[in-house]
């Protein structure tokens, strides 16, 4: 069943009220790849009414208000991707589309969505006669019996609780490419009650419960939140004013972030802004399998709701409507990317009986085709293992799992995976199989017992016609920048994969993501990245993205601070966006001989450039 959304839908239900409401910058998609719809399937499974606002008009409160007020709390998300970076691309140009609006059109989705929908709450409160709760614990960050939904004073509106990617990501001063600024915490500009981030079920059921038995939140795992006084033993970072002006001290309170976003060593984090202090909470404890089968077993439509979907359908439906999520959490930690943060270093992989068993009621579903978009994860070739000293103890302080190079104490079995693709294969009513989700050709070549049959599986069973890898750049400077492998393992993964395709009579190709402008790239590093593609991958790139700063990443850091931020020794950054674009042209632009070459070989593998 579909989450309500209107008061007819309550109705129904039989419902008078809904406990949480929870309002999203997406389309409400009913899926288990989108965050709205798994943390409010949860939350009902526990018995909690929960209701959608998906989209709210801004000018207005009449959407913001059709479903009341809720009895314990609202929740506040923009959605499956930052706002700004939803609206915006890498040349602050506004975006004409959008994946997850009715109709596709970029319409839907304000800027800064999390700070928006949380004042249009405020509005709504006040309309209706209430004071806006803002939350206050007692002195030292103790536990003032605050908050107490259903005790709450007369006249109190109910608390307002950030989540999802925008918020998690901006939970500390965190460098806004769009201003071109430190911000605040989001949790100050938003003026929100609290925040919950990361992968946030356990954290958000908690905090239901809190509140619906009258007991105080402020000591829930994966909270943040706003006191008047500092937190004893948290660890203390440098005050908002001091990192909004010193690059050098910006730095040092990125590290501290960074490295406190593991649930097993972490220690929570407090941070002077002006008067009050930002409090983070130790992240919450990462769910075990049996946990994250029980989330994935939920039932989901796996379609948009029909009260959104009159207005259009939603691109993102065509690929995660019939995809099967296998893990989270990956141990890449490319410096780009802000996976890291929010999902965490630490793979977590549903039993292949629970993805099985999802497989099959996609079977069922009255729209299924007999096809399996993908079956992976944030890297797909993650799924099935971990290293058992980090499972233990917690990721190393001062050591990357796959970067400079990958860690021997990883045990890379690419079995598990392999296992779960065939079994997927011979169900009843599945045609075939694919992975789409990007692989690490690094991690195929280094698994030296299996990884060669699981990549001619791969490439005989369940490739759609192209393989996407993501080496992002040839020179070694910028991909040590990026903390991504050097290229002598692209090429020899190449050649294995064409080995592969010719012996399985197979006329397939690899898709290569590329990055210009990253930290450290300049003009001549793309040159000779055009000169390896052309010479070494016989290509000339469609998948080239400039680089965006985006939130609670190094390399934003680097683009901001024009530091490298572990030697701190001076790094050239582009900024100019016409100089960024030329490193883009210098990679995407064909000569005659080219052009022939490209479409005499590669014309299938050409797909719409996405950016994320």
């Amino acid at each position: 069943m579909f989450l309500p959304t209107t008061k007819e839908e309550m109705t129904r239900l039989g419902w008078d009220a809904l406990d949480i409401i929870i309002v999203s910058g997406d389309s409400y998609i009913d899926s288990p790849f989108m965050g709205t719809a798994v943390i409010g399937k949860v939350l009902m499974d526990a018995g909690y009414r929960v209701g959608i606002i998906a989209q709210p008009k801004t000018n207005s409160l009449e959407d913001i208000g059709r479903l009341g007020e809720p009895e314990l709390f609202w929740g506040v998300t923009a959605g499956s991707i930052d706002s700004m970076v939803s609206n915006y691309t890498a040349l602050k140009k506004k975006r004409r589309t959008d994946d997850y609006t009715p109709g596709g059109e970029n319409n839907r989705r304000p800027d800064r969505a999390t700070i928006v929908y949380t004042g249009l709450i405020r509005r709504y409160a006040k309309s209706i006669g209430k004071r806006p709760h803002l939350a206050s614990p007692a002195s030292g960050g103790g536990t003032s019996p605050l908050s107490r939904s259903r005790g709450r004073a007369e006249g109190e509106g109910k608390p307002i609780v950030l989540g999802g990617i925008e918020a998690s990501l901006r939970r500390v001063p965190h460098y806004d490419y769009w201003t071109n600024k430190i911000r605040r915490s989001i949790l100050f500009d938003a003026k929100a009650d609290y925040l919950l981030y990361g992968m946030a079920e356990k954290a958000a059921l908690e905090f239901a419960a809190a509140l619906r038995d009258g007991n105080d939140p402020h000591e829930i795992r994966g909270l943040s939140y706003i006191s008047k006084e500092k937190r004893d033993n948290y660890l203390e970072m440098p005050a908002y004013e001091i990192v909004a002006k010193d690059k050098l001290a910006f730095i040092e309170m990125f590290h501290i972030f960074y490295k406190n976003n593991d649930p097993i060593p972490s220690k929570g984090l407090t941070q002077a802004h002006g008067d009050r202090w930002l409090v983070q909470n130790p992240p919450a404890f990462y769910l075990e399998e049996a946990e994250l089968d029980a989330i994935y077993a939920l039932e989901y439509e796996r379609a948009q709701h029909p009260y959104y979907a009159k207005h259009g359908n939603v691109r993102a439906l065509d690929t995660v409507g019939f995809s099967i999520p296998t893990h989270r959490g990956c141990y890449g930690e490319c410096n780009f990317c802000a996976i890291a943060v929010h999902e965490g270093r630490t793979i977590r992989s549903r039993s292949q009986d629970s993805i099985v068993s999802e497989a099959k009621e996609i079977t069922r579903h009255p729209k299924f085709k007999g096809y399996i978009s993908d079956l992976g994860g944030p890297t797909a070739n993650m799924y099935g293992y971990e290293c058992d000293k980090k499972l233990r103890a917690g990721n190393c302080p001062s050591k990357r799992c796959l970067s400079p190079g990958i860690c021997p104490v990883i045990k890379i079995d690419h079995r598990p995976h392999a296992e779960v693709l065939e079994r997927v294969s011979n169900l009843d009513g599945v045609k075939k199989v694919f992975v789409a989700s990007g692989l690490r050709y690094d991690m195929i070549l280094s698994d030296t017992e299996y990884g060669d049959d699981y990549l001619r599986q791969v490439v005989t069973h369940h490739t759609s016609g192209q393989m996407k890898i993501a080496p992002e750049h040839s020179e070694d400077h910028v991909l040590q920048k990026m903390g991504k492998p050097g290229t002598a393992s692209l090429v020899a993964f190449k050649k294995r994969f064409e080995e592969f395709n010719l012996n399985a009579d197979k006329k397939q190709f690899l898709t290569y993501y590329m990055i210009a402008a990253h930290p450290g790239c300049d003009e001549r590093d793309m040159r000779r990245m055009k000169s390896f593609v052309s010479s070494e991958l016989r290509i000339s790139p469609e998948q080239v993205q400039i680089f965006t700063p985006t939130p609670s990443t190094y390399s934003s850091v680097m683009y901001y601070t024009e530091m490298d931020p572990f030697t701190l020794e001076p790094l050239f950054v582009e900024k100019d966006p016409h100089k960024k674009r030329k490193q883009k042209e210098i990679m995407t632009q064909k000569t005659q001989r080219q052009h022939r070459n490209y479409n005499n070989t590669l014309s299938p593998q050409r797909t719409r450039r996405i950016t994320k």
